[in-house]
C-alpha cells in the first residue's frame, strides 16, 4: 500500500505528460523491433518470385500457387492472432511481449528452410508452400503485437508519432538491409542461365548441363548464406525491443469491468467509418507498390535486361526511401496527414509512366530507382501513422471498448496481405500463360510486355483509385487536435477519480 499512497489524487498527479515522454533510446528500441518483419519481409517480396522459378526450378503454375495461398495464409493468421492477443491476459512482461518473445526462435528456423532446396523434387511444391505459410504464422505473431504495441509505449500522440517515425526509418532501414544482404550475395553467385547456340533459352538438355548445375548449387547456397545472416539479424532485434521497450496500460483501461468479446469489438471496429475508408484508401496504393516489389527483379533481368543490376537498382531505392522518411515526418507535421498522402504517393506515378514508356538506359533507371524511393518513403510511414488517429477516434466513440486495438491493426494488414496474395499470384500466373521459361537469358516478347505492364501500368491505375477513395478520410488535421483534447480530458478524469481503488486491482492483475 505504501507504494501506492504517492499515487493518490495530489498535486503530483497532474504529472501525466511528463511520465509519458519517451527517451531516444526508448524509441529507438521500440523502432528496431520493426526491422526483423521489414527484413525478412523484403528478402520474401523482392527474391522468393525469382527464386522460386530460376533457383528452386519450381513449375509457374505451382510458384503462383504458393505464393498466392502463403500470402492469403498470412492474411489469415494476422486476425486469427489478432483474436488470440485479445484473449491474452496481463503478465509482468505485459500482453503483446510474451508473443514476440516465443514467436521468435521458430520464425528463424522455418524462415532459414524457405530458402533450402530439398533433394526431393516430387514433394518440393508442398515443401516450400508448407514453410512459407509456417514462417508467415510465426512472423505474424511476432508483427501484430508489436505493430498494437504503438498503442501502449505513451498514451501521448505526439509521442506515438515520433516513436511512429523513428520506427518507419527503421524499418525502411530494414529493407534496405534485407535488399543489400540478400541482393548482394545473390549477385555475387551469378544466377545461372542457359541458352542455345542462337542465344534463345531452351530447356536443361544440353552439353552445358554440368557446368550450369554447378554453378545453380552455388547459387542455393548463397541464398541459404543471406538466410542465416538475416535471421541473426531478426534474433538481434526482437532481444533489443523486449529488452528496452515497456507496455503501458491506458488510465481509463483499468476501470473496465469486463473484457468485450472478440466478435464484438470487432463489429464495433468494422462498423467504424474512419477505418473503413482508411483501409479503402489504402488498400489500393499498398497493393500497387507490392506488384511493384514482387515483380522487380523479374523486371530488371527480363525486360530491362539488367541481370546483373537489379540488385543494385533496389538498394538505391530502399537508400533513398530510408533518408526521406524525416522528410515525410516534417511534411506531414507541417501540412497534415492527407496532405502527405495525395503528395507523397501521387509522386511515384510520373517515374512509373517513364519506366513504361524508356527505352533501356541504366543511368535513367538509376534516377528514376532514387525518386521513386521517396514516394516508397511516404507509401511506409503514412498508413502506420495514421492507424493510432482512427484508433483515437474510435476510442471518443466507444470509451468503454477496450483492448481493440490488435483488432484495427492486425485486420488492415490482413486486407492489405490478402490483396497482395492474390495479385502475386495472378502475376505468376499470367508469366506462365505469356510463356515464361525457367531460368531462360532471355524470355518471349510476351512475357517481357506482361512484366512491363505489372511493374507501371497496373500499379499506376491502383494509385489513381486508392487516391480518389482516400478523398472519404474524415480525419483531417482540425479533427485530430479535436481528438486529442477530448483523449486528454477522458485521461485526466480517469487519473483523478477512483485511482485509489483501482491501483492496487491493477497491480494484482499484472502480478
Amino acid at each position: 500500500m505504501g507504494l501506492y499512497s504517492s499515487l493518490e489524487p495530489s498535486p503530483s498527479r497532474q504529472e501525466p505528460k511528463k511520465k509519458q515522454q519517451l527517451s531516444i533510446c526508448n524509441k529507438l528500441c521500440y523502432a528496431v523491433g520493426g526491422a526483423p518483419y521489414q527484413v525478412t519481409g523484403c528478402a520474401l517480396g523482392f527474391f522468393l518470385q525469382i527464386y522460386l522459378l530460376d533457383v528452386a526450378q519450381v513449375d509457374p503454375f505451382y510458384a503462383s500457387i504458393i505464393l498466392f495461398v502463403g500470402r492469403a495464409w498470412d492474411a489469415f493468421t494476422d486476425p486469427l492472432v489478432g483474436f488470440c492477443i485479445s484473449k491474452s491476459s496481463w503478465t509482468r512482461l505485459g500482453r503483446l511481449m510474451p508473443w514476440i518473445i516465443f514467436s521468435t526462435p521458430l520464425a528463424i528456423i522455418a524462415y532459414f528452410l524457405i530458402w533450402f532446396v530439398p533433394d526431393f523434387p516430387q514433394v518440393q511444391a508442398l515443401w516450400y508452400l508448407f514453410f512459407y505459410c509456417l514462417f508467415e504464422t510465426l512472423v505474424t505473431c511476432f508483427h501484430v503485437p508489436y505493430s498494437a504495441l504503438t498503442m501502449f509505449i505513451s498514451t501521448e500522440q505526439s509521442e506515438r508519432d515520433s516513436a511512429t517515425a523513428y520506427r518507419m526509418t527503421v524499418e525502411v532501414l530494414g529493407t534496405v538491409l534485407g535488399t543489400a544482404i540478400q541482393g548482394q550475395i545473390i549477385g555475387q553467385a551469378d544466377i545461372p542461365c542457359l541458352q542455345d547456340p542462337n542465344g534463345s533459352a531452351v530447356t536443361l538438355e544440353g552439353a552445358n548441363r554440368t557446368h550450369s548445375t554447378t554453378s545453380l548449387r552455388k547459387t542455393q547456397n548463397a541464398y541459404l548464406l543471406a538466410a542465416g545472416v538475416i535471421a541473426s539479424i531478426y534474433v538481434v532485434c526482437a532481444v533489443i525491443l523486449v529488452l528496452g521497450v515497456r507496455e503501458q496500460r491506458e488510465p481509463y483501461e483499468t476501470q473496465q469491468a469486463e473484457p468485450m468479446s472478440f466478435l464484438r469489438g470487432l463489429r464495433l471496429v468494422m462498423s467504424h467509418g474512419p477505418y473503413i475508408k482508411l483501409i479503402a484508401g489504402f488498400l489500393f496504393t499498398s497493393l500497387a507498390f507490392m506488384l511493384v516489389e514482387g515483380n522487380f527483379a523479374l523486371f530488371c533481368t527480363y525486360t530491362l535486361g539488367f541481370r546483373n543490376e537489379f540488385q543494385n537498382l533496389l538498394l538505391a531505392i530502399m537508400l533513398s526511401a530510408t533518408l526521406t522518411i524525416p522528410l515525410w515526418q516534417w511534411f506531414l507535421t507541417q501540412f497534415g496527414k492527407k496532405t502527405a498522402v495525395y503528395v507523397g504517393i501521387s509522386s511515384a506515378v510520373p517515374f512509373l509512366i517513364l519506366v513504361a514508356v524508356m527505352e533501356s538506359n541504366l543511368i535513367i533507371t538509376y534516377v528514376v530507382a532514387v525518386a521513386a524511393g521517396i514516394s516508397v518513403a511516404a507509401a511506409f510511414l503514412l498508413p502506420w501513422s495514421m492507424l493510432p488517429d482512427v484508433i483515437d477516434d474510435f476510442h471518443l466513440k466507444h470509451p468503454n471498448s477496450h483492448g481493440t486495438e490488435p483488432i484495427f491493426f492486425s485486420f488492415y494488414v490482413f486486407f492489405t496481405k490478402f490483396a497482395s496474395g492474390f495479385s502475386l499470384g495472378i502475376s505468376t500466373l499470367s508469366l506462365d500463360f505469356a510463356g515464361y521459361q525457367t531460368r531462360g537469358c532471355s524470355q518471349p516478347a510476351g512475357v517481357r510486355f506482361t512484366l512491363k505492364m505489372l511493374v507501371t501500368m497496373a500499379p499506376i491505375a491502383l494509385i489513381l483509385l486508392g487516391l480518389l477513395l482516400f478523398k472519404l478520410y474524415p480525419i483531417d488535421e482540425e479533427k485530430r487536435r479535436q481528438n486529442k483534447k477530448a483523449l486528454q480530458a477522458l485521461r485526466e478524469e480517469a487519473s483523478s477519480s477512483g485511482c485509489s481503488d483501482t491501483d492496487s486491482t491493477e497491480l494484482a492483475s499484472i502480478l
